[in-house]
């Protein structure tokens, strides 16, 4: 099946990553001439009799002094049937954030587990971990099978005790290979020491294995550069992350919530009829929109969720453990907005699986947390798009990255562009309308304005920036009409389903 299969390797300590991706390039004759000698020359002053195909992966002075891989090293190969892309990515539990970085855009992972220890705590963390990332296919291979004797026992073992833990997970498909990677037994060839497998060997698989496509939501391009070469003209530029588009299609900004149509697309400096998901592009509008570095050019008819508010997962990668009520940055397509952290909902086992109470996470913990951003953010769920659902936090006084998240489920105004439902005639005094104001503002964190009626236009524009706007003096067409308990209850957030502002 032809196609390009991007793939992980992940595992603890010694289970044989790098060497694996190792033997994978040596026995489909991959390694370049220079390369070779690279490592033959290297494995001999390590005083190696053999050929060290770890080496081709562990570059750093200090993994090869270690012997564990440190950065993820990313290699290119190709068969016949297909092209590859491999991640080798760390096993040692302080390094977690470059495998969760390596397996952030892989089709398909590759966990090892070594015959000899069984399956480990690390292992079951790697296997969440890529669940979590949206990973629906994962390889378990066994390794160092020789240093046991080719044991099928030892081998159904393992596929027992780690298939029951992928389906409470929920993985759609897990396939088990025993291997050496050492000795090459099931990675190209079929290993004549282990003729009770009936399986396919690793590369085999891997050529013929289905790349899956995760579902993604419309068309979402987040705005990394305005180009202004004239006054005449105004193109937004950045990567679509999801979906298509074409000159002639609506197309909604997502911070204005304002619609225009495509008036023409440049791809690479030339122009084009159309543009696809992967692909950066210059997109102009008919009408002349304002936007900047952070907005989003979206599907009008499938918008993202506009909220400053959600939960997520996280992986706690920062030394300071993650506290409520701690403030970060958080990077997420082309923004950069301050969040707090409101709730720590729970710590994940990675072990069990099993949601327990917490009051900190440490680092490499997983766990679920509410955040609120200081504005609102356009966002998907990440199992309907990775690059909008996705996210990191930065701490604000060193610029260290603390956590990678994915966000699950958000809690706000889910309509693009409907001020309707945040601007409000008060039936009520300007007083009473200011009260109402700072408890919204101090309880829920919105952001109120108290405008008279008479400067309704200005509370429009406000409202398409995200703001709630309470009118007095007089009655705003399109506006919502209430008392203060209607507000209350129209404005405030439902801790059962999450509607409200």
């Amino acid at each position: 099946m032809a196609g390009l299969l991007r793939l992980a390797t992940a595992g603890s300590v010694d289970d044989g990553k790098s060497s694996l991706i190792g033997r994978l390039l040596y026995d489909s004759k991959s390694i370049m001439e220079d390369q070779m000698r690279s490592i033959e020359r290297a494995s001999r002053s390590r005083g190696s009799d053999g050929l060290e195909l770890a080496l081709l992966t562990d570059g750093l002075r200090a993994e090869r002094e270690q012997n564990i891989t440190i950065d993820v090293a990313y290699r290119y190969f190709s068969t016949a049937k297909r092209k590859f892309i491999v991640a080798d990515t760390p096993g040692h539990l302080q390094y977690t954030r470059n495998m969760v970085t390596g397996t952030s855009t892989a089709d398909l992972s590759v966990v090892l587990v070594d015959a000899r220890k069984g399956v480990l705590s690390q292992s079951r963390r790697h296997v969440a971990i890529s669940s979590l990332l949206g990973i629906r296919q994962i390889v378990v291979a066994v390794n160092k099978m020789d240093l046991v004797g080719f044991s099928e026992e030892v081998f159904r073992g393992i596929e027992r005790e780690l298939r029951d833990f992928t389906d409470r997970l929920g993985v759609p498909r897990v396939e088990f290979i025993p291997i050496s990677a050492l000795l090459g037994d099931n990675v190209v060839e079929r290993s004549a020491n282990m003729g009770w497998y009936e399986g396919q060997p690793m590369l085999e698989f891997l050529e013929d294995v289905e790349i899956p496509e995760r579902a993604v939501s419309g068309f979402r391009l987040p705005v990394q550069l305005v180009i202004r070469p004239h006054q005449d003209y105004r193109g937004f530029a950045g990567r679509v992350e999801s979906g298509e588009i074409r000159v002639g299609d609506p197309v909604g900004v997502a911070i204005s919530g304002l619609t225009s149509r495509v008036a023409s697309i440049h791809v690479a400096g030339l122009p084009a009829q159309e543009v696809r998901a992967g692909q950066a592009a210059l997109v102009e509008l008919e009408h002349d929109i304002d936007a900047s570095r952070g907005d989003m050019l979206v599907s009008p008819a499938n918008p993202p969720a506009r909220t400053d508010r959600f939960e997520a997962v996280v992986c706690w990668l920062g030394d300071r453990p993650l506290k409520t009520g701690r403030n970060y940055a958080i990077l997420h397509t082309t923004r950069r907005v301050a969040v707090i952290v409101e709730r720590l909902v729970s710590q994940i086992d990675v072990d069990t699986l099993e949601p327990r109470s917490a009051n900190e996470l440490n680092t490499n913990d997983l766990g679920r947390v509410v955040l609120r951003s200081a504005s609102p953010l356009f966002v998907d769920p990440y199992d309907e798009n990775p690059s909008t659902g996705s996210f990191v936090l930065v701490d604000p006084g060193t610029n260290a990255t603390v956590a990678a998240g994915m966000i699950e489920q958000s809690f706000g105004n889910r309509v693009l562009g409907s001020e309707a439902n945040r601007t409000i005639s008060f039936a009520g005094t300007a007083d009473e309308a200011h009260g109402l104001a700072k408890e919204l503002r101090e309880t829920y964190g919105h952001s109120v304005l108290v405008l008279d009626a008479v400067h309704a236009e200005a509370g429009r524009q406000a409202a398409a920036q995200g703001f709630v706007v309470l009118f007095t003096g007089g009655v705003v067409p399109g506006a919502l009409v209430g008392d203060r308990e209607d507000l209350w209850r129209t404005l405030r957030y439902s801790e059962g389903d999450g509607d409200g502002i």
